[in-house]
């Protein structure tokens, strides 16, 4: 059996795709290559790998007991070919290998662009693929092994999951440049009384907990539009269909670009805390841990002199004063 044949298996689980699977081996391969490849494993292990019923593609349990060990095999076989081929100390030894992580819409795809150049740059032997998901799905991928890591906001506990706190991102004000909240340094709570206000999905933690910060200032909005991510609506926001608190972070781009103003709150501040999860007992592979350590220590560099995460999963906010 083939080690090329197990990573085509391996990236069909990732992607469940045949098509796509084979678009990204280094000699991309067709859809139909791809399919007689899983075909001959199922027909060498005798058993069906792939649910070929369900789009996208699903793994049996055969399957996913299979994909777990190939992954594991393919990952030691490509840190013993580095060993080998180096004439490096084993301390030098190149890092190989790829780094699958699933990540919520909002994790920001200008900082995750840095970390995955940066870590190129550290490691070029190893590369990271991130996927934007729904947080249901970021927590699916991590549990079932598709994804190495996962980042997700207000990391919730499980048995089966290590979560690491990883930053806390201050919420703020925004809004239209035709908004008439557009021209203050800063607003109270109570700015935002009777105000047309576009939400996330209630399904979603982050719109229980600016729920319940609006109800405990005692806030009124009046409900325009929800959606499930945060780039949906600050496109309604743009459009000043309404305004909204957003992860600052979040908004960098479109206030450079001057399609939104973001104000921040004045005498309190609410914070989204963000986190990192793998599973637990499945130890991280070389060039996972790497990648997970240069996330960590990016965060602290970046927060600086922010609060640590409480580890609740809670949006906090408190009382502060500031200068005039």
């Amino acid at each position: 059996m083939q080690l090329n044949a197990l990573q085509v298996f391996c990236d069909v689980a990732r992607l469940r795709s045949f098509s796509q699977a084979g678009q990204v081996q280094t000699k991309k391969i067709t859809q139909s290559a791809v399919s007689q490849i899983v075909l001959q494993l199922e027909r060498h292990m005798q058993v069906q790998l792939v649910d070929r019923s369900t789009r996208p593609l699903k793994l049996t349990d055969s399957g996913q007991t299979f994909y777990e060990g190939c992954k594991a095999l393919l990952q030691q076989y490509a840190e013993l070919e580095e060993r080998v081929r180096s004439e490096r100390s084993e301390s030098q030894a190149p890092v190989a290998g790829s780094v699958q992580v699933a990540a919520i819409y909002s994790a920001g795809l200008g900082d995750m662009g840095q970390f995955v150049e940066r870590f190129g740059e550290l490691y070029p032997k190893a590369q990271v693929h991130i996927e934007y998901l729904h947080p249901d799905r970021v927590y699916e991928r991590v549990l079932e092994g598709t994804a190495d890591l996962g980042l997700v906001s207000f990391p919730r506990p499980s048995p089966k999951l290590t979560v690491l706190p990883w930053r806390d991102e201050e919420m703020i004000l925004a809004c239209s440049p035709r908004s008439l909240l557009a021209h203050n340094l800063a607003i109270k709570p109570a700015d935002l009384q009777g105000q047309k206000y576009i939400h996330f999905d209630k399904d979603l933690v982050i719109r229980r907990m600016v729920d319940r910060f609006l109800r405990e200032e005692g806030i009124s909005v009046e409900l325009a539009l929800e959606f499930d991510n945060i780039e949906n609506i600050k496109q309604a926001v743009a459009l000043n269909a309404g305004v909204a608190l957003l992860p600052e972070p979040t908004l960098r781009r479109e206030v450079e670009a001057g399609t939104l103003v973001a104000v921040p709150l004045y005498d309190c501040k609410m914070t989204r805390p963000l986190g990192v999860i793998h599973r637990r007992r499945q130890g991280l592979s070389g060039a996972a841990r790497l990648f997970l350590d240069l996330l960590l220590v990016g965060a602290r560099g970046a927060e600086g002199e922010s609060d640590e995460p409480d580890g609740n999963g809670e949006v906090r906010h408190s009382r502060r004063t500031v200068a005039s």
